[in-house]
């Protein structure tokens, strides 16, 4: 279907009561939403039948909810990496580890000892 004929058969009939908006308008929105979901973009791309990154990012936008939902999801990342890395700690300081204990303690441990002490 032609671009001419889309606007006329396709578009016109459809759109009746929706005064203001564009077909491009809804490619946009479809685009955001595709994006909002967690598409990448090459999938994006790919929907979307751009050549060019240049051309896809301008359906990539940035909002307050988008950012506190990756902001929440690296929290938890961070989060699980501390508890990893504390059990490791625990399980190396229980099994006495001769590597361990025959490496200089860190500046933070020699003060730690050092407010224990007094």
């Amino acid at each position: 279907m032609r671009n001419t004929n889309f606007l006329r058969r396709a578009w016109l009939p459809r759109a009746q009561g929706c005064r203001g908006i564009n077909f491009h308008d809804l490619r946009h929105t479809g685009s955001k939403l595709t994006a909002d979901a967690g598409a990448n973009l090459r999938e994006l791309m790919e929907r979307m039948g751009h050549s060019s990154t240049k051309a896809a990012l301008v359906y990539l936008h940035s909002t307050s909810e988008r950012q506190h939902a990756i902001a929440d999801a690296v929290g938890k990342q961070a989060k699980a990496a501390l508890r990893k890395a504390k059990a490791d700690k625990a399980d190396t300081d229980a099994q006495g580890d001769d590597a361990t204990s025959s490496t200089k303690a860190s500046g933070t441990k020699v003060a730690r000892r050092r407010g224990r002490a007094s």
